[in-house]
């Protein structure tokens, strides 16, 4: 089950403004990198009218594991979890959020990867 596409953060423009104007929160396995959205990045992907509601990235570098099977399975996991914590309702913050993995050999072990992933998401205020 994936993140449905108005939820899905695209274009490089759009991750150069999140470098630049995020306020970044740092844990032992991720980073996460939330900016306020800005509708005028969107405006060249026809998504104006969704651009005020909570979008995510998840950036998981080669060096977190060299099979993309592995990857994916990981962005999965992640997106699982947003899917069941975000509901429809609260979907109004206009935030961006940037999930980087940090490098290591933690990718095996499902539960410590959601348990930072939601002390992030609570830490930063995205989910109460």
């Amino acid at each position: 089950m994936a993140l449905p596409k108005s939820m899905r953060l695209k274009g490089h423009r759009t991750f150069d403004y999140i470098h630049r104007n995020s306020v970044k929160y740092y844990g032992k396995l991720m980073t996460f990198k939330i900016a306020r959205s800005n509708q005028e990045i969107l405006i060249s992907h026809r998504l104006s009218n969704s651009s005020n509601n909570f979008k995510v990235a998840i950036a998981i570098s080669k060096k977190v594991s060299k099979k993309a099977v592995e990857r994916n399975k990981i962005r999965r996991v992640l997106h699982e979890y947003l899917l069941k914590n975000i509901q429809e309702d609260r979907n109004h913050k206009p935030y961006w959020l940037l999930v980087n993995l940090k490098i290591g050999d933690f990718y095996n072990d499902k539960s410590k990867l959601l348990e930072e992933f939601q002390f992030l998401m609570l830490k930063s205020g995205l989910i109460k």
